[in-house]
């Protein structure tokens, strides 16, 4: 079936999928901003925010290793193909992963909860200097460790109802796990654990509000278990190279981890100030490009599967252009103005104006990457679609080895700013890899028509970043928020950008 027989083309499908999960995102990131907040002024860059930070990030590894991760490169590419050409088999393989992954993520958190001291000194290696920050790490990553099943087995809900283009319940169960975070820091104030038992208590309802959908979809549990069911093959056949290349993603994070802490040459509360800066980087990722690959995936998938590679190049084109125009212009305000913005929202309590300028410093050279980490993600998406998940991991690995390299080089004269720099020439170049190897296999894919979207785009956000300056300094930082928006889109009709009456289109849902 080719996909130009859906009664809409595949541009407004994902427009609408994204719209929703855009949403959805979009509420979920805004209550993490306030979980933030929160956890900052109570907590500041300190010991115990180091502590809380590292020790989520450990089980946050594991489940996009093999959870979220392997549910968009190999698990939704063969359940959308099975839904489409193999319906009778389609429940049966859902059962299967589903067994499968019970006793996986079980023994993973067995032996996480066990091996935690050893995990945090490797992880962390500058925390050994200080006993009590070490102490406080290995208590809250044995606690929040049983996450990693809860989340695992909630990204799996994930991957079924997004193979069968249902999006709005599994984008809107993130929320709860910040609800619950919010809850639990306010009831138990100062005490970090409360932190950790908000974790437990939100993994555990994102979980339980996708079960009641899945049933209604037709899943019913029961016990299959064939490791060489030919679904299984594909999914592992595609989960290795994936795998490998989460694996070198969280290498990356890692390294940062390392790094930072060791606060003698970048500072002390290096961990946080890195976590509180990249939040931000997070939320324009997380409320659009994260929504634009999340539906473009099964859309890719048909779209190769339909062997329509016209359209797939189209789909590519307008996938990038869409990122560009919405990350370009968010990129040069956090430049602009990323010392006010960060006081603004997290100042107050132990988030010091001291605090406050360590952030804004990561956050300003963390902007210079942010359009290269939403389009890498719109590529994998073509590569995962196109099941070869090997390209992205060679170029991950190329990318993990200078992000060591400029880390080594860059901490010292810029602190933990470079650090930050670090991160975004290297996700830079692995976007450029993968556009020209990507452009190479598919044989062009509109490349002029991105290059001049591009050029655009960043000429009317560098003009918005200079009205926001202006702005900041006669009137305040909300002002300058109200006017540079209202201003990008003035300058977007200067300079003919086409893509802003394209979105507003089809996000609207019309022709």
């Amino acid at each position: 079936m080719s996909i130009n027989k859906y009664p809409e083309n595949s541009h407004h499908l994902v427009a609408r999928s994204a719209s929703i999960i855009s949403l959805a995102t979009l509420v979920s990131r805004v209550l993490g901003f306030i979980r933030d907040i929160i956890i900052a002024r109570l907590f500041g860059v300190y010991i115990y925010a180091q502590a809380f930070i590292i020790a989520f990030r450990i089980p946050n590894l594991f489940r996009d290793l093999v959870a979220e991760g392997a549910s968009n490169a190999a698990i939704v590419p063969v359940l959308s193909e099975y839904s489409l050409k193999r319906k009778e088999e389609f429940w049966e393989l859902v059962n299967i992963l589903l067994n499968f992954l019970l006793i996986f993520l079980s023994v993973i958190t067995i032996v996480g909860i066990i091996f935690s001291p050893v995990i945090v000194r490797l992880i962390a290696p500058g925390f050994i200097a200080s006993p009590e920050k070490l102490r406080a790490t290995v208590a809250l990553n044995r606690l929040i460790f049983p996450y990693l099943l809860l989340i695992g087995l909630s990204a799996y809900a994930v991957a079924v109802l997004n193979s069968l283009k249902n999006f709005a319940v599994s984008a809107f169960a993130p929320c709860l796990l910040n609800i619950a975070v919010i809850i639990c820091a306010m009831i138990f104030g100062e005490n970090v654990m409360g932190l950790a038992t908000g974790v437990l208590i939100g993994g555990l309802l994102q979980l339980a509000v996708q079960i009641p959908v899945l049933y209604k979809k037709g899943f019913r549990p029961r016990w299959a278990f064939s490791f060489n069911h030919p679904g299984m093959v594909q999914i592992r056949r595609l989960m290795a190279p994936r795998l490998a290349s989460s694996g070198i993603y969280h290498l990356n994070n890692f390294a940062d981890s390392i790094f930072s802490s060791i606060s003698v040459v970048v500072g002390e509360g290096g961990v946080a100030v890195l976590y509180f800066a990249y939040r931000f980087i997070q939320f324009p990722i997380g409320i659009f490009s994260n929504a634009i690959a999340q539906a473009i995936l099964p859309t890719f998938s048909t779209q190769v599967l339909d062997e329509n590679h016209e359209e797939l190049r189209r789909t590519l084109s307008w996938g990038l252009r869409t990122v560009f125009f919405v990350m370009l212009p968010v990129s040069a305000f956090f430049m602009a103005l990323a010392q006010p913005l960060i006081l603004v929202f997290f100042g107050g309590g132990k988030f010091d104006y001291h605090s406050g300028f360590l952030t804004a410093n990561a956050l300003f050279f963390y902007s210079i990457g942010l359009s290269a980490y939403g389009g890498i993600k719109i590529l994998q998406c073509c590569f995962f679609a196109l099941k070869d998940t090997v390209t992205p991991t060679k170029i991950a690995g190329l990318s993990l080895i200078l992000n060591v390299l400029l880390n080594a080089i860059l901490m010292f004269p810029l602190k933990i700013g470079g650090l930050a720099l670090a991160t975004s020439i290297s996700g830079i170049v692995a976007f450029f890899l993968l556009f020209f190897i990507l452009r190479k296999r598919l044989g062009g894919f509109e490349g002029k028509r991105i290059l001049s979207s591009f050029l655009r785009v960043l000429a009317a956000s560098l003009c918005t970043a200079g009205i926001c300056l202006l702005v900041n300094r006669a009137m305040n930082f909300v002002w300058a928020l109200f006017i540079g928006a209202l201003s990008y889109i003035v300058f977007c009709f200067i300079f003919r950008v086409t893509e802003l009456k394209e979105l507003m289109q089809r996000f609207l849902w019309k022709d």
